[in-house]
């Protein structure tokens, strides 16, 4: 299957001002067979709700739906309003979750299944060889059925955001690095502004669940499940850090609550623990034949509350490839956080040299997050984050 035409899903939340270069980014695209698919969206009652961000929100949307609505770009536009009143989110189905949701299915309802879906976000800077550039490493990867892209958020200028912004960045990168170390097959990250799927796949999962938060990872867990997630191509997405309380986690929650935060919520996780995930991998083929302890099992059987953690896998698995598949799909990327949250925390610090003495990347001398310059951390998350570059292409060479 050959993708030939592209749907650009991109959920808006207050992001009038972003929206101008959006669109002249898109616009500036080289590859033309594209649509475009907004969802201005917020929850129903917020103009007079009382609270004062929310009736900012509101009002930003409202513009930004004038905005989209008086536009003439000359490429097919969707503009799906969830904003205005009595078409607001209500209940429990609201948040970027439900945006996306909405996004992926109203291209599903109007194309074909060899349609390619981007998913971007209105404050995310992009190439103009962007959308060709995916649509070539999706064709050339046929075997795949979704594309994680490399990202790199950008600095603001302003050191009380930008330190807590790389902190959380770093963090992501050192659980990344530790993934593809030991050959996980959930080694991705999973943003919703850097990510491609076709539309056979989207479908062949049952879709997007619609969380307030998490709901690209979860997608991007259940393409790893079913087939083979694709980890670069000769592009990089640069979204805005910036603080946001919009989502539960994330980069935005990160840099609004400060680097104090950070080492409880976000830690880097010991080598320990990965080696432990890798060495559980590694027993799935004897497991096939006899139960044995894994450096997972007690833990397992607290998660699944269950001591009959393999045979019923070695009953509903008949050969040894599918069950060992089953295995992969027992212990997931959930499981493993979950997993590596129950080593005790050290200090980010001495858990970063580690993993950058064992890859040859220099950290200055007397490295800290509070009190190394933003220049000096920036240098260590570049490092990451070219490692993560030639880590990504080469697992996505040992996948014929």
């Amino acid at each position: 299957m050959r993708y030939r035409h592209v749907s650009v899903a991109i959920p808006v939340l207050a992001e009038y001002k972003n929206l101008p270069r959006l669109v002249e980014a898109l616009l500036s695209q080289s590859f033309k067979n594209f649509d475009i698919y907004i969802c201005v969206n917020n929850r129903e009652g917020w103009a007079d709700d009382g609270d004062g961000q929310h009736s900012a929100m509101y009002h930003d949307n409202q513009k930004a739906l004038q905005y989209l609505q008086s536009l003439d770009v000359g490429q097919p536009l969707t503009v799906i309003d969830r904003s205005s009143p009595t078409k607001g989110w209500q209940g429990k189905q609201h948040g970027v979750g439900w945006a996306r949701k909405t996004l992926y299915d109203a291209i599903a309802a109007t194309h074909d299944n060899d349609e390619l879906i981007v998913s971007l976000d209105a404050d995310t800077e992009f190439s103009a060889s962007y959308l060709e550039t995916v649509c070539s490493a999706m064709n050339s990867a046929p075997h795949h059925s979704a594309l994680c892209l490399p990202y790199y958020h950008l600095l603001s200028g302003d050191d009380t955001l930008d330190r807590p912004m790389l902190r959380y960045e770093i963090y992501m990168r050192h659980y990344l690095l530790n993934l593809l170390t030991i050959s996980s097959p959930y080694a991705f990250t999973a943003l919703g502004s850097a990510m491609a799927f076709p539309l056979w796949a989207y479908k062949r999962v049952g879709g997007i669940t619609p969380l307030q938060g998490g709901e690209d990872f979860y997608l991007m867990q259940k393409f790893a499940k079913t087939g083979r997630v694709l980890l670069s191509c000769n592009e990089v997405v640069r979204p805005q850090g910036r603080p946001s309380l919009r989502v539960p986690f994330g980069t935005g929650p990160a840099i609004a609550k400060g680097l104090n935060s950070m080492d409880v919520t976000y830690p880097l996780y010991p080598v320990e623990g990965f080696q432990a995930v890798a060495d559980t991998y590694a027993l799935f083929d004897k497991l096939y034949d006899e139960d044995v302890e894994t450096p997972m099992s007690d833990f397992l059987r607290q998660q699944l509350k269950t001591g009959n953690l393999w045979q019923p896998l070695r009953k509903n698995f008949k050969t040894r490839d599918l069950f060992i598949h089953a295995c992969q799909e027992r212990v997931d990327g959930l499981r493993i956080l979950q997993f590596l949250k129950t080593f005790p925390v050290r200090r980010a610090e001495a858990e970063l040299e580690t993993l950058c003495k064992l890859h040859g990347i220099s950290m200055p001398t007397d490295f800290n997050f509070r009190s190394s310059s933003v220049a000096d951390i920036d240098k260590v998350r570049n490092g990451l984050f070219h490692l993560e570059q030639k880590m990504r292409f080469e697992k996505n060479n040992t996948i014929k």
